[in-house]
């Protein structure tokens, strides 16, 4: 089996967008939306720093899908469009979605998006992959950890572009993989594990 997974070193997070823009541009996401996001966590809410000057910090969460191996948007999806795929994925059938946003307030992560827009595509203008499905208004979108690419055996558009190299990418299910040893020898954590759905994005630092 395979069981695609994303680990990402926190201590290297830069807060640069990169991933955020790279998966826009890959998977045409409309204005306004992002799949990727980068947080900041435990800052002061007044400098967005923790500590005083001059010894100050700032602490980024890069979010997006956590692709769950138990996860809450499958089960309350009237339509089966959101589903597993064979490589662990969690993937949404644009076809079968009617946009009734149960999967939006299920989503622990908070990453799903309602698409409000008339889906664009300019001729003339590369927007990445052509592969990439063009969604029609009133559907859920989310990170798709690049299905298209991985399909194909690549990595993920915010792996590869990844200027700090704080993302990993692999198979769970070969213990070899650079993924599966990185879990094993660090000290990993999960997002609202007591939520049990078992992400298949982890973080480390």
């Amino acid at each position: 089996m395979t069981k695609l997974a994303i680990a990402i070193n926190t201590a290297r997070c830069i807060d640069c967008m990169t991933c955020a823009n790279a998966c826009k541009m890959q998977n045409n996401v409309p204005s306004g939306m992002l799949w990727n996001r980068v947080l900041t966590e435990n800052c002061d809410s007044v400098n967005g720093a923790e500590g005083t000057y001059p010894n100050l910090s700032r602490n980024f969460l890069p979010l997006a899908c956590q692709h769950c191996e138990n996860p809450a948007c499958q089960k309350v999806c009237p339509t089966g469009a959101t589903y597993k795929d064979d490589m662990g994925r969690v993937e949404i059938d644009y076809d079968k979605c009617i946009g009734c946003r149960m999967c939006m307030a299920a989503c622990p992560y908070n990453a799903r998006t309602f698409n409000w827009a008339e889906p664009v595509r300019d001729p003339d203008f590369n927007y990445g992959d052509a592969r990439v499905p063009v969604r029609a208004r009133g559907v859920m979108e989310k990170c798709t950890l690049c299905k298209e690419r991985t399909d194909d055996g690549d990595m993920p558009m915010c792996v590869m572009c990844c200027p700090t190299k704080a993302r990993v990418f692999g198979d769970l299910d070969d213990p070899n993989s650079e993924i599966s040893q990185l879990k094993r020898e660090r000290s990993v954590r999960i997002l609202l594990e007591d939520k049990g759905t078992r992400p298949q994005v982890f973080y480390v630092s």
